[in-house]
């Protein structure tokens, strides 16, 4: 008897090792749960954190829930699929159909996103996306249940581009989140999002963000190309997919806008541009990307148009200081004395007198220091980084002059350059420009003003060569669209902005009526 009992066995799971098998290589659902749970069982081994939930409801049904613990917002399940199941059973709708899932689907969880598969492949990505996956015995199909409830940042003003009167809510990790802030400034059914998964490991959702009409055809199918054709195992952040997808990958100057800001995103896709969100990441990709618009602060768009106008000058000259002031000066110092004016010339001289370093090494070893105690005030905590990069500052600075390595005015013209660069409101455009100050720094060490004037002209070639996705990096000043640069040099009033820029804007081109420059009515009486 026990013989049989074992043969049986035997023969029972042999049956249920070849229909398993043979529904492994079709990648289709089994009709039964059995076969089911041991594919997923197989497929999340050693997987601590999954959950395989049976339920038996009053006989009627054999149901298999499968989710990860952490991921799922396990109360919303009880109240809203397990208690009705559990009191009041599915026997009463049993009349209408014989299908449980399409109760479940119908009935049970009405309020609450429901998507309907029938390959394993699909059901394991989707549990794998913080979806609760359900099976029900004598059906080849199986439910994917959207109740992601996973720990999350709340929304907070971004840290690094703030605002005096501007918005103060940021992007977080959460991509619907992030959609949804996008969603409250752009009310309109022309805001489209268009969704990818990047990473064979991973699963990353990347969408792509765009207003219908107002952004370019040909811009979209190009970000759609790019996107399609990585290849990767994993995305963990933006950055994964910008250097993919960028023009000249070893040039040092950015060609993607990166932010953290809605607002910024928002004013960026009515002007015709293309917003790429990333999962996991607050920071937000725009296309294309030009030099002007890293120049530009979000600030600039809060104030009134003549404060406006005078920053932004004050801005663009020390950004001119932070690229130049150090190179000018060993170059004068070296090479060209005739052209200080004599009394600076007497003052910078005796500084120097017991200096054993010539000017190109000092300005070296300062640049380098500096950017050594920005990059240490950066990785240490809060509460001590911005103490200990001042009070290095100041040790070392004062220090290094006593001692006689480096001579005062070196001191105050790194100093001065320090405080110009964080003028610049994008950070990876004035990390690059940062490094392109010491190759100016040596052309100037070894060529003086002529090695400046090389450079800059080479740089110049280069910025005015360099595309952003199609777009000319220097738009609208080279080549240059005289009804393009009222947003340049200068910030035009609101009311000006009567049509959207010419190489980023689709159909729709026109912004802002005209005619609506304000002042008072033609019938009010004068006093």
């Amino acid at each position: 008897m026990m013989f049989r009992l074992q043969k049986r066995k035997k023969k029972k799971d042999q049956q249920l090792k070849d229909s398993l098998t043979s529904t492994n290589q079709e990648d289709k659902l089994s009709s039964r749960i059995l076969l089911n749970e041991q594919v997923l069982r197989d497929s999340f081994k050693n997987c601590s954190d999954i959950v395989f939930r049976p339920i038996f409801v009053n006989g009627e049904a054999n149901i298999l829930l499968i989710y990860f613990d952490g991921l799922c917002d396990t109360k919303t399940l009880d109240e809203a699929l397990l208690k009705p199941m559990m009191f009041e059973g599915i026997a009463q709708e049993r009349g209408k159909t014989q299908a449980i899932g399409q109760i479940i689907k119908e009935k049970v969880i009405a309020d609450t996103p429901i998507k309907t598969v029938t390959k394993m492949s699909d059901l394991v990505n989707g549990i794998l996306k913080a979806n609760i996956g359900i099976l029900v015995e004598g059906e080849e199909k199986a439910l994917l249940v959207d109740l992601k409830d996973f720990e999350k940042r709340a929304i907070e003003e971004p840290q690094i581009e703030t605002t005096i009167r501007g918005p103060r809510d940021g992007f977080t990790e959460n991509l619907r989140t992030n959609t949804t802030l996008l969603r409250r400034r752009i009310r309109s059914t022309r805001l489209k999002f268009e969704a990818f998964t990047v990473g064979e490991l991973t699963q990353t959702d990347v969408l792509i963000a765009y207003v219908e009409g107002i952004a370019p055809q040909s811009l979209l199918e190009e970000v759609r190309t790019r996107i399609g054709r990585i290849q990767i195992d994993a995305v963990l952040g933006s950055l994964f997919i910008e250097e993919f997808i960028e023009d000249v990958p070893f040039s040092p100057v950015p060609q993607i806008q990166n932010t953290e800001r809605p607002d910024i995103v928002s004013s960026s896709l009515l002007e015709g541009k293309v917003a790429i969100m990333v999962d996991n990441t607050p920071f937000t990709l725009i296309v294309p990307f030009t030099f002007w618009s890293g120049l530009q602060a979000a600030e600039d768009y809060y104030e009134r148009f003549i404060y406006t106008t005078f920053i932004r000058w004050i801005r663009y000259i020390l950004f001119g200081v932070s690229l130049f002031l150090p190179s000018l000066y060993v170059a004068l110092t070296t090479y060209h004395p005739k052209l200080i004016p004599s009394p600076l010339l007497i003052s910078i001289a005796a500084a120097r007198e017991n200096v054993p370093f010539p000017a190109i090494v000092e300005a070296t070893i300062m640049e380098f220091m500096f950017e050594s105690l920005r990059e240490a005030g950066l990785r240490l905590p809060k509460p001590i980084g911005p103490a200990v990069s001042i009070v290095g500052a100041l040790v070392i600075g004062q220090a290094a002059v006593q001692a006689g390595i480096v001579s005062t005015p070196m001191v105050i013209v790194v100093a001065t350059t320090g405080i110009a660069s964080f003028a610049v409101p994008r950070y990876n455009l004035g990390t690059a420009f940062r490094m392109i100050r010491f190759v100016f720094l040596g052309l100037a060490g070894i060529f003086g003003l002529y090695g400046i004037v090389i450079g800059f002209i080479g740089l110049t070639i280069h910025l005015v060569n360099l595309r952003s996705f199609g777009v000319p990096f220097f738009s609208p000043v080279a080549p240059q669209i005289p009804k393009n640069l009222k947003d340049v040099f200068i910030r035009a009033p609101r009311w000006n902005f009567n049509l959207r820029p010419v190489f980023f804007a689709g159909e729709d081109k026109k912004r802002i009526p005209q005619k609506q420059k304000p002042g008072p009515s033609r019938g009010e009486k004068k006093p």
